[in-house]
């Protein structure tokens, strides 16, 4: 069973048995997929199609895919084309089965407006991006939530618990809820090969955090897209509600990284309203300069300085190179927008002379 996550749908697929015995994952063409697709008062429904890939596992041409017509099944699916981006072992039906992330396009060949991907694999394509081994390092934070009720683990029905201290990286009964969901999402994200480095409770009760990479590139996107997705399922098992709601490139390692940093910082403050708008929905709500966070209104940055826009690490600075951390987005963004507009405005875009001189004054950096 391989089942497919895409931006605006989920398929499950199953491989037949002769596709099984002549072909693999890396093969030019995926042979003869079965779509079953279930709509409410009505029999499940088979329909075949094929996926072409090439050797290294990306499609060759558009032209190449055959049409996949749902629209006897559900008038939901806009995506007639999914191109299979990336596989993970999938550890809730072990063995053989595997979870694969695939890009969705219209008729047209144009990616669907939640596919994401498709703009930010074009960033990490360009070859100053390459260049660069951009590498990515997400903290996603997540709230579990008391079913029926839709109030955080450890909270009183209708009430709420006592100041924050106790809670992060807190342990006993009183004061971690709901570690049998992050460990085993841990290990899940173990299984499938996703590069998840940590996790950790929170400052609030019932709120936990995970971390991917570091990861390169595209695969940064790949890596939470699925973690998330696992995160789902194990909360979905356990009867829990889950809830989203709300680094560095290879010249900041080398030696003299640090300028490169500061001149990341001045790109970042000069669109810092345009990376605002894509880093999540309700982040007002979270940036308001207050609880370690910067106001959202205002671009800032500083060492060590948890209530900045850019934190740059005490070690960083010492050593002259190392890695900025952008505080700013939420914990509902798209992976593949933050990294994508992260890398486009750190390595390839260029502001004017006259811009950047304002920012580096106003900024007080000397680049």
């Amino acid at each position: 069973m391989a089942q497919c996550l895409a931006p605006s749908v989920q398929w499950q697929m199953r491989l037949t048995k002769s596709s099984m015995e002549t072909s693999s994952m890396t093969s030019k063409m995926w042979n003869s997929f079965s779509l079953k697709q279930n709509k409410k008062g009505a029999l499940k429904t088979s329909t075949k199609f094929r996926i072409c890939a090439s050797a290294n596992g990306t499609i060759n041409r558009m032209e190449d895919l055959l049409n996949l017509d749902v629209s006897p099944y559900t008038d939901k699916i806009i995506a007639e084309y999914i191109c299979p981006q990336a596989i993970f072992k999938d550890p809730f039906r072990g063995g053989n089965n595997i979870l694969v992330i695939c890009d969705t396009y219209t008729p047209q060949g144009e990616p669907i407006p939640t596919n994401k991907r498709a703009k930010a694999a074009e960033i990490f394509s360009d070859p100053k991006v390459v260049d660069q081994v951009p590498w990515f390092g997400i903290e996603q934070e997540y709230t579990l939530l008391q079913p029926n009720v839709n109030w955080p683990l450890g909270w009183p029905t209708g009430g709420y618990p006592g100041p924050q201290g106790p809670y992060y990286c807190g342990a006993g009964a009183d004061k971690s809820f709901g570690r049998d969901i992050s460990d085993a999402h841990y290990k899940a994200c173990l299984y499938a090969g996703i590069n998840i480095s940590g996790t950790n409770g929170e400052v609030m009760p019932g709120q936990w955090e995970f971390q991917v990479g570091p990861s390169v590139g595209i695969e940064a996107g790949d890596h939470i897209w699925c973690a998330r997705y696992l995160l789902e399922r194990i909360t979905e098992q356990a009867g829990v509600v889950l809830t989203l709601d709300p680094k560095p490139i290879e010249a900041m390692r080398e030696e003299g990284g640090f300028e490169v940093i500061k001149k990341a910082i001045l790109n970042l403050s000069l669109r810092h309203k345009e990376h605002i708008s894509a880093y999540g929905e309700g982040n007002e709500r979270r940036l308001t300069g207050k609880h370690e966070t910067a106001s959202i209104n205002q671009f800032s940055w500083g060492v060590a300085n948890r209530g900045c826009s850019i934190r740059v690490g005490r070690d960083t600075e010492k050593a002259g190179k190392g890695y900025l951390e952008d505080r700013r987005p939420a914990s509902n963004m798209d992976p593949y927008t933050v990294t994508g507009l992260l890398a486009e405005t750190t390595i390839l875009w260029e502001p004017s002379l006259e811009a950047e001189a304002l920012a580096a004054q106003k900024l007080a950096l000397n680049v």
